[in-house]
């Protein structure tokens, strides 16, 4: 078989980067992690996709494209505010400061839509007004521009249970946030959203929405983490098609994980139903989808990484180069 064929690239997905022999191993739906006592921590992305708080399959490339994405923007927004980042060995490697994390979600919304139970879509179509404390208007449509910019904020939840919407007053109601916690996260979010925003503009996308984690670092400071802006955090659609695909009804051309979300809940309902088996072409052209991304955000071009080696052994040849201490017999 070669390189493209698409079997040969489905089996080759990180699924499993468990390495019993770095410390501190913590298993989430798409990241291993691994917590050294010098306060690093390394962050491995596999190709596990996640959906409706579920994974479901492994597509190609997706940790490399999470990853790389990923540093793309921690670069572009390091003048707004710091990263957990200190360097990226590997293509789905980051070695990242251990932070104290800010318990709750900064989702970032311009337009009315969404799929998930946190969406505002779904709550607005069954005629709630109110969303996150904050009053809508009669008559929006899915899809459109909001009047401004808003913040939706949730709770983190648990492995394996759902994110729960919550207002600002509640947060801070709740010891949550301090209030000036709150203000500065909210501050953050706006401005690294809009020079998102500005961006994915510039290079013919739509940057949609968005969520955000922080933490606390060693000093105190405010410190983005996790992942910003990619097709796993964020929704982006073509710019140059929304207009007549919102005027004709249509979901807009989207480059990111709404497209998996749709073709599920076109089979079934998710919170309640057994997810189908996803197609292996389904996986690729998903797979095309976070390339594309990629590419069109950063103006790179994605350099796949070689099938013939298996990506879990590329990555242990990493780890031993950069915690040796942790690989010697």
């Amino acid at each position: 078989m070669s390189d493209t064929d698409p079997q040969r690239l489905i089996d080759n997905c990180l699924q499993d980067a468990y390495f019993p022999e770095l410390p501190g191993h913590q298993s989430g739906k798409v990241r291993e992690s691994y917590d050294l006592p010098d306060g690093r921590r390394i962050m491995i992305a596999t190709d596990r996709q996640s959906a409706f708080d579920h994974v479901l399959a492994a597509v190609p490339y997706k940790g490399q494209v999470l990853n790389q994405t990923a540093m793309f923007w921690f670069e572009k927004t390091k003048d707004i505010c710091p990263s957990h980042v200190i360097e990226a060995p590997d293509p789905n490697v980051v070695i990242a400061k251990r932070l104290d994390m800010l318990p709750v979600e900064m989702v970032v919304r311009d337009y009315m839509t969404g799929s998930t139970e946190t969406s505002i879509w779904p709550m607005y179509d069954r005629g709630e007004r109110v969303l996150y404390g904050q009053t809508f208007p009669d008559g929006l449509v899915k899809n459109q521009k909001l009047p401004e910019t808003i913040l939706t904020p949730t709770t983190k939840a648990a492995q394996g249970e759902h994110d729960a919407p919550i207002t600002a007053a509640e947060i801070v109601e709740q010891g949550l946030l301090s209030q000036a916690q709150w203000d500065e996260l909210a501050r953050l979010s706006l401005a690294v959203f809009a020079r998102g925003r500005e961006i994915a503009a510039e290079n013919g996308l739509i940057l949609v929405d968005t969520k955000y984690e922080f933490g606390l670092d060693a000093d105190g400071g405010i410190t983005l983490a996790d992942e910003i802006h990619t097709p796993d955090s964020s929704r982006f659609w073509i710019r140059d098609t929304y207009d007549a695909r919102l005027a004709a009804g249509e979901e807009p051309e989207s480059l990111d994980k709404e497209f998996l979300r749709l073709w599920i809940r076109g089979r079934c309902d998710p919170y309640n139903d057994p997810i189908p088996e996803i197609p292996a072409d389904t996986l690729m052209a998903f797979a095309d989808k976070y390339v594309k991304l990629y590419e069109q955000v950063t103006g790179q071009t994605f350099e796949k990484s070689d099938a013939s080696t298996p990506i879990r052994d590329r990555i242990r040849a990493c780890l031993e180069k950069t915690v040796p201490e942790y690989f010697t017999s």
